[in-house]
């Protein structure tokens, strides 16, 4: 007879309780039952799948949709004492790939991307393997990325179908019901739901109202300068992260750097190590920051620009209090925010014209344009022009819906936190001075016990990263 959860929780982990939703979700997977698991952030959600592998015979296949990410994964797993654990990534080394795959059948935890899972050869791979679980991490990229940006989000259904469908678990922080079905939908399942509420009651939710760009520069240099940290500054522009990081850190004296796709892997990575060491102060970063970062102690995450749907403004705030202290979110409002989502949304879109000359003449397009490769993908895995068009059209419908919620939050007059939790169907709070400060409402950082009073101690960056290796490899041997 199979031990307890609980008494695999203590052996295998060292913890004698459950956070909420892990037993609830744990228990449906050794009933065999698929399940969706909504959980907030910080809640703990990757010991369900390691407690379930753990207890089982076989491999935890894991689809995650950053290298980041799945690299974190995989470096806390081993320190864990995980030793069969791997991730097939766009870096990985040819040489470390070839003995990935000829010791593919020993390996207790994999890691893959999509696009990885959905090469032919990659997938002919795993179903020679002996899945005890699949698990599709920040499950609500399904919903968010998969029609127009990584479409190889949408052949998880029909991959798991190839895959014989193993019992499958799905992760997410931010799901609606609306999120919840398609979901499901996609990967042909009928899942048993777990939801726990999405509320952070530690994080403090601010908007501030400014008049113009001018405005917001300053209030967030009022900011910077006031709050205790470490924090996190999103931006939707790559480029103003980076200027901003550079300003920010010249006018306050503090050390500042910027994080996004436009670095290179290796600056990333450091960028990256430095904050988690507590070298930097803050992150001036674009949405690519954000899912692999396991920092508990963020106190603040301030949005410059007006995110363009309230998941992804949770996940994004919610990288702010993890160890359970008084953190903040703020959002900087100025008149015409919602300018920039709009013209993102349709920058990714490729328009009705292109979509009908394309499927006239596909061999005329570069595949290299982001909207033509995407057009490509549809093409070449038979889906027609009429359901390509119809896609994009409810498509740029639910984009228009999820900015127009975000667009109510920001000018919420009475609570934040009830608007919010609103949205996802789980309006329970009791409004307090200690919930919100809604628009026209001031924001006291020194009641928060967040304003900062004494210089706290920062590690200055006195090396380059090269260096910084040099030197721990040099010290070693």
């Amino acid at each position: 007879m199979m031990e307890s959860l609980t008494a695999s929780l203590k052996r295998g982990f060292g913890h004698t309780t459950f956070r909420e939703g892990q037993q609830a979700a744990l228990t449906a997977l050794e009933q065999h039952q698929d399940t969706l698991a909504v959980l907030p952030t910080g809640a703990g959600k990757t010991l369900i799948y390691q407690l379930y592998g753990y207890r089982h015979a076989g491999c935890v296949l894991i689809v995650s949709p950053l290298l980041a990410l799945m690299t974190d994964q995989v470096n806390r797993m081993r320190v864990a004492g995980f030793r069969r654990v791997a991730a097939i990534t766009s870096l990985t080394s040819y040489a470390e790939r070839q003995v990935i795959l000829a010791h593919f059948a020993d390996y207790q935890f994999l890691f893959l991307s999509p696009e990885m899972l959905a090469q032919p050869t990659m997938l002919a791979q795993v179903q020679q393997l002996r899945l005890s679980l699949l698990v599709i991490d920040e499950a609500h990229c399904i919903v968010q990325w998969g029609p127009d940006f990584r479409p190889e989000y949408l052949l998880l259904g029909a991959i798991r179908e190839r895959l014989a469908r193993p019992l499958t678990l799905m992760l997410t922080a931010t799901a609606d019901s609306a999120t919840q079905h398609e979901i499901a939908k996609q990967l042909r399942t009928t899942p048993q739901i777990i939801t726990e509420s999405i509320d952070r009651p530690n994080i403090f939710l601010d908007v501030e109202a400014v008049a113009n760009d001018a405005e917001k520069r300053e209030r967030l240099l009022q900011l910077v300068s006031q709050l205790v940290f470490p924090g996190v500054v999103y931006f939707s522009s790559k480029q103003l992260a980076s200027d901003m990081a550079q300003w920010l850190q010249e006018q306050t004296g503090l050390p500042i750097a910027a994080y996004h796709a436009g670095l290179s892997s290796e600056d990333r990575f450091k960028i990256q190590q430095q904050f988690m060491a507590g070298e930097l102060a803050v992150i001036c970063a674009t949405s690519a920051f954000g899912m692999g970062i396991d920092k508990n102690d963020i106190r603040y995450v301030i949005h410059y620009h007006l995110p363009t749907d309230l998941g992804s403004y949770a996940q994004e705030m919610g990288r702010a209090g993890r160890d359970g202290q008084q953190s903040l979110a703020v959002l900087l409002s100025a008149p015409g925010d919602e300018r920039l989502p709009l013209t993102l949304m349709e920058a990714n879109r490729p328009d009705d014209t292109t979509i009908q000359r394309f499927y006239a003449h596909p061999q005329a397009f570069d595949s290299d344009d982001p909207g033509i490769a995407l057009l490509t993908f549809y093409y070449q895995h038979g889906i027609s022009l009429a359901a390509v068009q119809t896609l994009f059209t409810r498509r740029e419908q639910e984009r228009h819906h999820a900015l127009a919620q975000m667009l109510a939050y920001a000018r919420e007059p009475d609570c934040l936190r009830d608007r919010w939790l609103t949205a996802f169907g789980q309006a329970d709070s009791t409004h307090t001075a200690k919930c919100c400060a809604p628009a026209k409402v001031p924001l006291d950082l020194a009641a928060l016990g967040l304003k900062r009073t004494v210089q706290p101690a920062v590690n200055p960056v006195t090396l380059d990263w090269r260096a910084r290796l040099e030197t721990l490899f040099l010290s070693n041997n």
